[in-house]
């Protein structure tokens, strides 16, 4: 009877360490979560925040995840999950986020096992009962605590927030070649130069709906004033959203020299969905700056598979395929992912938030502009000729020709009736004609400074 007892003891503390700190039993199925470097990882969902979750595996490891390393998916799952357990665990103190710390019990593990099997081999020789007593009596004590510990987590391998390698000045130059026409590049070590004029070679503005009455002119992006596209690409470690950042200036700048602006304007509104976007996904600005919201996916037309524009992280921007043609993978949060490579990349696509969701790589932003109008520096400025308009409700854009290099005509309609501007330059001299539906024409002139 004795004997049954201490069998017992022994066996106990063995019965606990099953338990080892979690509740998921190795029977359990588990979730898969899939990692934007395209990792998965076996767990199931424990508790969470808005910044990260934290997994339980089958034998109660922890992981920390943080909801950005999370494929967009995945990332709304996680996200239901934290919102329905904070509304359960509204009323408690909530759980630390930290990942527990390296279990300390590891020494005492072995001396616990050192000791059950002299313990076990004494009573096997049926020896004095002292002496399976002392060394069974530590032996329970050590694999008690053993038992109880906390499991150490299992941090899991993510994307790095370093540096990735430097981006390669021929992978550039080939993005960029097939438009030299109208724009130059040149480097340095820490940035690829892009001078262009802001006018692409493709017709503009037919389409728009809801106009602010301003129209295409050249813009001086040169010189000093350039485009510069970082070569050494940091991830950021929180992105910034372009739902709450970025609303002034470009964020991206297409391969043809045309500067991509957030998908929301100034207003926060969504530029192509409230018909303030002609067909190719750009407009006009207060400064007659010509400039894209949307993806300007028709430049794939002459990129092939080559970028069809660079963040001003440094990052580049693809169209719906991958690099390789394939059909395009998964998008996480910041509207992209990386490569099989390991180099990140975003995608333009048809929806919002079209180019950029949020700022992959670190970015410098103009103290004098603070959220959500903040902008990025370094960052070209337009040069405005005239003050500008406002919006001319009714108008839709029909029509818009060349009638030579430094001549233009834009035909709207407004109350059914068809109206014009017809603009042109010498040097820093502009005039505009302005014809009205009734045939009345007004003339101004303005001289850029």
């Amino acid at each position: 009877m004795k004997k049954l007892i201490i069998l017992c003891l022994l066996v106990a503390p063995f019965a606990l360490h099953g338990h080892a700190g979690g509740h998921v039993s190795t029977g359990d199925l588990m979730k898969v979560w899939h990692l934007t470097n395209g990792q998965t990882i076996q767990g199931n969902f424990s508790y969470g925040d808005d910044q990260a979750i934290i997994l339980e595996k089958s034998r109660g490891e922890k992981l920390r995840i943080p909801l950005q390393m999370l494929e967009r998916n995945d990332q709304k799952i996680a996200k239901i999950k934290v919102a329905r357990y904070q509304k359960i665990h509204e009323n408690e103190v909530p759980f630390s986020l930290e990942v527990p710390k390296k279990n300390p019990y590891v020494l005492p593990q072995w001396i616990a096992l050192f000791l059950l099997g002299l313990g076990c081999l004494k009573l096997y020789r049926k020896s004095q009962k002292r002496i399976i007593a002392i060394p069974t009596g530590i032996a329970y004590v050590c694999l008690l605590v053993w038992a109880c510990k906390t499991e150490t987590a299992i941090t899991p391998s993510v994307p790095s927030i370093s540096t990735p390698a430097k981006t390669n000045i021929s992978f550039l130059d080939s993005a960029f070649n097939p438009y030299k026409k109208t724009i130059s590049t040149n480097y340095d070590d820490t940035y690829y130069y892009v001078n262009s004029n802001g006018m692409p070679e493709h017709n503009m503005m037919v389409g728009i709906t809801s106009w602010q009455q301003q129209v295409p002119i050249p813009q001086p992006y040169s010189g000093t004033n350039h485009w510069s596209i970082p070569l050494k690409p940091v991830y950021e470690a929180t992105p910034l959203s372009t739902k709450s950042n970025f609303m002034k200036g470009a964020v991206a700048l297409a391969v043809n020299g045309i500067p991509i602006f957030n998908a929301l304007n100034n207003r926060g509104e969504d530029s192509y969905a409230i018909g303030e976007l002609d067909q190719w996904g750009g407009h006009c600005g207060r400064a007659d700056d010509y400039h894209y919201h949307a993806a300007p996916l028709h430049l794939s037309n002459s990129s092939g598979l080559k970028p069809i524009a660079f963040a001003l992280d440094g990052f580049a921007v693809y169209g719906t395929k991958e690099p390789d043609g394939s059909v395009m993978k998964t998008l996480d949060a910041n509207h992209g992912h990386e490569s099989t490579n390991g180099v990140y990349h975003y995608h333009g696509t048809t929806d919002y938030p079209y180019v950029i969701g949020s700022m992959r790589g670190k970015v410098t932003t103009d103290p004098t502009t603070p959220a959500p109008e903040n902008q990025i520096l370094p960052q070209a400025f337009t040069n405005v000729v005239r003050p500008a308009l406002t919006a001319l409700k009714g108008a839709s854009i029909t029509g818009f020709e060349t009638l030579s290099p430094t001549s233009y005509i834009l035909t709207y309609t407004l109350n059914t009736k068809k109206c014009t501007v017809k603009y042109s330059w010498v040097n820093n001299n502009y005039t505009f004609i302005f014809t009205d539906g009734d045939g009345k024409q007004t003339t101004e002139t303005y001289v850029r400074k």
